[in-house]
This record gives C-alpha cells, structure tokens and sequence, in this order.
C-alpha cells in the first residue's frame, strides 16, 4: 500500500486554486437618474438625498417657500396695523390713564378682544402657508427622484393646485390627533377655574388633566406618524384628503418604527442645522450692541445709537430666522416624501416605474430592476410622471 506525501493533489485530483477561482460578476448598480438610487432606501440614501435635494433645487424650494412666508408675514402685519388703528380709543382708556388710576376691567376685555381677529388671521395664514409647503416638498422630490429640473413657476403652480387637498390631510390630521386633546381641555379646564376661589386647590382637575395629556402623548405620536405620507400622496398620487390619509396609513403599516425613527432624526438634524444658520446671523446683529453692552452702567448712553442697535440686532435676527425656518421645515419634509418614496419601492415596486419613466425604449431591457415585488395586492396605476 502506498501513501501520498508529496504537497501535490492526489492522484485523479484536479489542482486545487488557491489564488481564487472564477466569481460570478457583481450586479450592476441600481439607476440613479436624480438623487437616490432606485432600490429601496438605507437611512443613510434618505438623508443624502434630503441634503441633495435642497442643493440641487435651492432656487425653486427655497424661493417658494420665502415667497409664502414673505406673504404670509405681510397680511398678518397688515392684519395687525388694521388693528391697531382702529382701537386707538381702547389704548387710550387703557394706557394714557392719569397717574394713581387703574384701567377699568371693561376696557382691557374690549382692548383685548379687539385683537382677537388678528390673532385668527394669524392662525389661518399660518395654516394656509404650512399646507402650501406641505404640498410644494412632494412636488420637488419628484422632480429630484427623476433628474428633472423645474422652476419657480412650476413648483408654484403644482403647489397652489394641490393645495386644498394637502391643507385638507393637515387639517384631518390636526383634528384626529388633536381632538381628544380638546375634549380633554374643555373637561379640565372649566373645572380648574371653577376651583380657584375654593380653599383647596383643584388638585383633581390638574392631575386628570397632566395624566390624560401623558398618557394620550404616544397615542398622538403614532397617529401622526401613521399619516405623515398623506400630504405626499395627496400630491403625487393626486388624491382626496381622506383617500390620502387611508393611503399613508396602509403604506407605513408594517414600518412603523423605521418610520418613526428616520423622521425623527431628520427633525434633529435639521434642528441643529438650522440653529447653525441662524447663529451667524444673530452675532452679527450683535455688534452694533457690544459698545452698550461694554460701556458699564454708569456711562451716559445715546438712546438713537441703542435704538438702531436694536433695529439692526432684529433684522438680522428676523433674516437669520427666517434662513433657518426654511430649512428647519423644509428638511424634514423632503424626508418624509422620500421614504414615501422608499415604501413604495418597497410594497410596489415603483423602481420598475421610475426606470422605465428614465429609461429610453430601446434601452428597457437592458436596465436592472433591483427592488423586490412584496406587495400583496396590486398596485395602484402609476403614470410616467408619476413617483
């Protein structure tokens, strides 16, 4: 009987590679015509192509969005000077008293209801500016999903004209998650004022309401995070508030959590971002005020040198926060319309949709589709402009 010694294979043996034999080829990348890849998203895609999105359309996102802020600001200092004019009596009754005497409690009800309308109007522009960004995010990421650019016009008109329903997802939204908030103020609260001139404080009435409200808090969270893609749809899929609203619900069913935590962190970082933005701008309003500041108590100071220090530390102030806010809000819904994106590809295979959308016919079937079918039931009809 003989033995094998030798470092060679064996007898009948083929040679073993040890420098590595023959790999398969690697997949080609998914497509990337704008700023994601068309398979579904890492968090890591999502906040790249939030970043991206903002660069690439500064001009349009941003424009629009100072546009309605602008507006919005004007029509409420509008609102307000209306006011002020016309309560000049009530000021007066109020204010211009001879020393020693104290306002009739009549006349600081009438002052103070007086503002009341300003105080509407300020709530209805600030609901009408929040759904017309609501509505013009989407409507950029579709764009910077495909590669296409767009303008200030078009985002304007695309804005205005899903306004309605987008404003009528905020506001369905707004009234579920906050109406049993409501119902609770108007139990406790009554009772609370009710018990003020009692000897024992309305501890029955507070705790009711600080338990109801701590309890409520997860509830309301996983209520708005369950219908955060209804703007997105009621935009790119051009559907009613109440359709919209079922269609968030039933494509972050299952996700929740990831949901959750990827919106989260996008309001994070576009917290920190913003307060960099705004920073810069708050120092430089300081300057003009570092002389004051220095010059001690007892030094004799200029009232108009303090007075435009003032002025020149809130427009820069004003400017500063107004950068920041565009972002601050801005970022976060970029976000969520790309993970509306993200579980789409991930339940619909949009991605076949989108690359076919990006791809010339000749080339079809030559490009990989690389994300999963999961969904169970058929997909809605997607068009070519449609994400």
């Amino acid at each position: 009987m003989s033995h094998h010694m030798g470092p060679g294979p064996y007898p009948g043996q083929p040679n073993p590679q040890w420098g590595g034999g023959w790999q398969p080829p690697l997949p080609p990348p998914p497509p990337k015509p704008g700023v994601i890849p068309l398979h579904p998203l890492t968090m890591g895609d999502v906040f790249n192509g939030g970043f991206a999105t903002f660069r690439q359309y500064a001009k349009p996102l941003i424009g629009v969005m100072l546009a309605v802020q602008g507006l919005g600001i004007l029509v409420v200092l509008a609102g307000i000077g209306v006011t002020v004019a016309a309560v000049q009596a009530q000021f007066a009754a109020v204010f211009d008293l001879p020393q020693g005497d104290r306002p009739d409690g009549a006349d600081v009800a009438a002052l103070f209801l007086s503002f009341v309308p300003a105080l509407v109007l300020l709530l209805v522009v600030v609901t009408l500016c929040a759904g017309l960004i609501s509505a013009l995010t989407p409507a950029v990421t579709q764009e910077a999903v495909l590669g296409r650019p767009t303008t200030f016009a078009a985002m304007w008109r695309r804005s205005w004209s899903r306004m309605p329903s987008v404003l009528g997802t905020v506001l369905l939204t707004g009234l579920i998650v906050g109406g049993p908030l409501l119902v609770l103020y108007a139990i406790c609260v009554p009772l609370i004022v009710m018990s003020v001139d009692d000897t024992e404080p309305p501890a029955a009435a507070l705790s009711m309401l600080f338990l109801g409200v701590f309890l409520y808090m997860p509830v309301a969270v996983w209520l708005m995070t369950r219908f955060s893609f209804a703007p997105a749809a009621a935009v790119l899929e051009e559907m009613r508030p109440v359709a919209a609203l079922r269609r968030s619900a039933q494509l972050v069913s299952g996700d929740w959590w990831r949901v959750f935590g990827i919106t989260m962190l996008g309001y994070l970082v576009a917290g920190a971002v913003g307060y960099i933005i705004q920073m810069p701008f708050s120092m430089v309003g300081m300057i003009p005020l570092f002389p004051t500041l220095m010059a001690g108590d007892g030094a004799d100071v200029d009232p108009s040198q303090l007075i435009s220090a003032i002025v020149v530390y809130l427009i820069a102030s004003l400017v500063g926060g107004l950068l920041s806010a565009v972002f601050q809000y801005g970022f976060p819904q970029l976000v969520i319309a790309l993970l509306y994106v993200d579980q789409r590809i991930r339940k619909e295979n949009l991605a076949a949709v989108l690359i076919a959308a990006v791809t010339p016919a000749s080339d079809a079937a030559t490009v990989p589709v690389t994300a999963p079918v999961t969904a169970q039931a058929t997909p809605p009809a997607a068009g070519p402009d449609e994400v």
